[in-house]
C-alpha cells in the first residue's frame, strides 16, 4: 500500500477518521500526536516547509525542557521527545548523513525517528520517517542507497519484512511497497531483524533469528539469506554464516549489519540479547553466498542492558578508505522523565590484517573538535604511588579529555571523572598494563619468556551515583593489546550521564553514569602500587550540539 500523504487539520477529523477504522480514542491520540506530512521534492521547498512544520516546533520546545535535566546529554544525540531504542538505517545520501531510530511519539507504536547531519555530530531533527501502517511497529533494519533512491528494509511487527523507498533530498517522503509485507511472517526469513544489499541485478537480505540446538532444545544464533530481483518476490537460500565459533547457546543475531571492511574482509555487526553488541569478521564467498567467520569480538563488556552499549547501525565510509562508520544506542540505567537512551558517538572501524593482536581499529569519528571550548592543559608529572592527585583546574560534566600515561611498574593507574570533592561519587577508569590474557603467534612463543599479555581497561560505575534509583552495573572490562614500549593513550568523553573511553585507537567502552551530586564534576589520577608518569593531559569543556540545531532550524 502506498504511503498515505495525510495532514490532519483538526482533532475532530482525526478522531472521526481513527474511530471509523474501529480504533480507540487512545489510538486516535497516537495519530494526533504524530501527524504524517507530505513534503515537496526540491531541497529549497523542503527547507521552507520544515521551517513552518508544527512537529519540529514541538521537538524544539521539548528539547528546551529536556536540556534542563541534569542527566540529559548535550553532545550525544537523543530523541527530541519520549524514549527511543535501536538506531536504524544510518546512510549517506546526497552529501548528508541520515540517522533513523526506533522513536516513540506515543508509546507503544514504534516509528522510525529521523535526524540529518553533515558531519555525524551536529544532528538536526526531522519529522518521523516511517509510520506503523499497516504493521503494528516499525522495528530495526537498514537503508540501502542506490543512485536514484534509498531503500529501507525492516521488520513490521505483526506482518513480516517491509520495504519502503524514498527519493527526495532530505528523505522526508517514504512510499511502502504495494506487496508489503514482502516476506510474510509465515515464510522462511519473515521474522527477525533484517539487512539488505545489492550485487549486480540481485538484492540479498539477511534475516536474523535463532534456531533450536537439538536435542537440548536450546537455541543458537541463526542468520538466513534470501534474494530477490524486484524487492517484492523473495527466495529463501540458506543459513548465511559458516564457522560461527563465537555463537553462544541462548544468543541471537539481532540488528544485523554486513559490510565490507579493510582490503578484502567483511564485518558482521549484531546485537545478542544474551551477550550484548558483538561482531564477526571473515571472508565473503560470493560464489556460494556464504560468510566464513575467522575472527570475532565484543563491543559490550558487561550486562546486556542497564546502562551498557546496545544495538548498532552502520554504513560503509563514503570516502572510500575501507572503514565502516557505526553508531550504537546506550541503554538507560535510571528512569528519567521524557528521555532514557542516547546514541554513542560515531565510531570508525578499520581492519588491519597485518596487526596480529589488534586488527580491529576503533576511533571516534565526526567533528568532535568543533564542539571544544577553551583548552585546559595539565603539566606532565610523576604520579606518586598510592596518592590521589586531584586535577583542580579540570572541572565539568560535559568534557573531552586526551591523555597519555606511562604506567611504568604501577599495577593499576586510575582516572576518576565526575568526581565529587570528597570522592563519594566518581566514575572510575582503570588501566592495567600487561595484566590480561596471554597472546602469542605460536605455541613455541607461549613456552618461552617472550610472552605477550593483553592490557586491561575497566570502566567502573559502581561508585558513580549515590542515588538509589540507579540500576547497579558490574564494571565493563575490556582487553587491549599494547606493545611492550607502548603507553596508554586515551580519549575520554564525558557527557552528563554517559562516558565513552577510546584506548589507543584499538578499543572503546561506553556506559551510563548518573551523578547524584551537583558538585560531582572533578577529575583525579591515582597510581596503585608504584609510581607512574602522566606524559600529557589536555581537556576541553564541550558545547551543545543543540545550539547548532536551533540555528539550522531558523535558516
Amino acid at each position: 500500500m502506498k504511503r498515505k500523504h495525510l495532514i490532519y487539520a483538526t482533532l475532530a477529523s482525526l478522531s472521526a477518521l481513527s474511530l471509523s477504522y474501529g480504533q480507540s480514542a487512545n489510538q486516535a491520540d497516537v495519530i494526533k500526536k504524530a501527524p504524517q506530512f507530505s513534503f515537496s521534492q526540491t531541497l529549497e521547498k523542503q527547507e521552507a516547509e520544515l521551517a513552518a512544520n508544527p512537529m519540529l516546533k514541538r521537538f524544539a520546545e521539548s528539547r528546551q525542557e529536556l536540556l534542563k535535566h541534569p542527566h540529559y546529554p548535550i553532545y550525544h544525540f537523543s530523541s527530541p521527545e519520549n524514549r527511543h531504542n535501536d538506531p536504524n538505517g544510518l546512510c549517506f545520501w546526497q552529501g548528508r548523513w541520515h540517522l533513523f531510530y526506533q522513536g516513540y511519539p506515543v508509546e507503544p507504536n514504534t516509528h522510525w525517528g529521523h535526524a540529518v547531519s553533515e558531519d555525524l555530530l551536529h544532528w538536526r531533527d526531522l519529522p518521523y520517517a516511517l509510520y506503523p501502517d499497516p504493521e503494528w511497529k516499525c522495528f530495526s533494519g537498514n537503508c540501502w542507497v542506490e543512485e536514484d533512491r534509498v531503500v529501507a528494509f525492516y521488520p513490521g511487527i505483526g506482518l513480516g519484512k517491509m520495504v519502503a523507498t524514498s527519493t527526495d533530498p532530505l528523505l522526508l517522503n517514504w512510499d511502502k511497497m504495494d506487496k508489503n509485507p514482502v516476506i510474510p511472517l509465515e515464510k522462511a526469513g519473515g521474522g527477525g531483524d533484517g539487512f539488505i544489499w545489492k550485487e549486480n541485478d540481485t538484492y540479498y537480505a539477511l534475516s536474523s533469528g535463532k534456531k533450536p540446538n537439538e536435542p537440548s532444545g536450546k537455541f543458537l544464533r541463526n542468520v538466513d539469506l534470501l534474494r530477490s530481483k524486484n524487492l517484492t518476490d523473495w527466495e529463501f537460500m540458506h543459513p548465511f554464516i559458516e564457522n560461527d565459533i563465537y555463537a553462544q547457546v541462548g544468543g541471537d543475531g539481532a540488528c544485523p549489519y554486513f559490510l565490507p571492511i579493510g582490503k578484502d574482509k567483511h564485518i558482521f555487526l549484531h546485537f545478542s540479547h544474551k551477550r550484548g553488541s558483538q561482531y564477526l569478521v571473515g571472508n565473503y564467498d560470493r560464489k556460494r553466498h556464504k560468510f566464513i567467520a575467522t575472527d570475532g569480538g565484543a563491543f559490550t563488556f558487561g550486562p546486556v542492558r542497564n546502562g551498557g552499549l546496545h544495538a548498532p547501525t552502520a554504513f560503509v565510509n563514503p570516502n572510500g578508505d575501507g572503514s565502516v562508520i557505526a553508531i550504537w544506542n546506550v541503554n538507560k540505567a535510571k528512569e528519567t522523565e521524557g528521555f532514557d537512551q542516547c546514541m554513542s558517538l560515531p565510531r570508525k572501524l578499520t581492519w588491519n590484517e597485518d596487526d596480529l593482536f589488534s586488527p580491529l581499529g576503533i576511533e571516534p569519528y565526526g567533528d568532535t573538535e568543533s564542539l571544544r571550548g577553551e583548552k585546559i592543559t595539565v603539566d606532565a608529572q610523576t604520579l606518586p604511588a598510592n596518592e590521589e592527585v586531584v586535577l583542580n583546574s579540570v572541572q565539568g560534566n560535559a568534557m573531552e579529555m586526551e591523555l597519555e600515561i606511562d604506567p611504568m611498574k604501577s599495577g593499576v593507574v586510575e582516572l576518576n571523572v565526575l568526581r565529587s570533592p570528597d570522592g563519594q561519587e566518581k566514575t572510575r577508569i582503570l588501566l592495567m598494563k600487561g595484566r590480561g590474557i596471554r597472546r602469542a603467534e605460536t605455541l613455541a612463543q607461549i613456552r618461552t619468556k617472550g610472552k605477550n599479555f593483553d592490557s586491561v581497561v575497566i570502566l567502573d560505575v559502581t561508585q558513580a551515583s549515590t542515588s538509589p534509583d540507579v540500576i547497579p552495573r558490574i564494571p565493563e572490562t575490556a582487553h587491549v593489546f599494547l606493545a611492550q614500549n607502548e603507553n596508554f593513550k586515551l580519549r575520554v568523553f564525558v557527557d552528563k550521564s554517559v562516558v565513552e573511553v577510546f584506548v589507543n585507537g584499538k578499543q572503546a567502552l561506553a556506559c551510563r553514569t548518573y551523578p547524584n551530586r551537583q558538585d560531582s564534576t572533578g577529575v583525579s589520577l591515582i597510581a596503585r602500587g608504584s609510581e607512574a608518569e602522566l606524559v600529557n593531559f589536555s581537556a576541553w569543556k564541550m558545547n551543545s550540539i543543540y545550539t547548532h540545531f536551533n540555528r539550522q532550524t531558523k535558516q
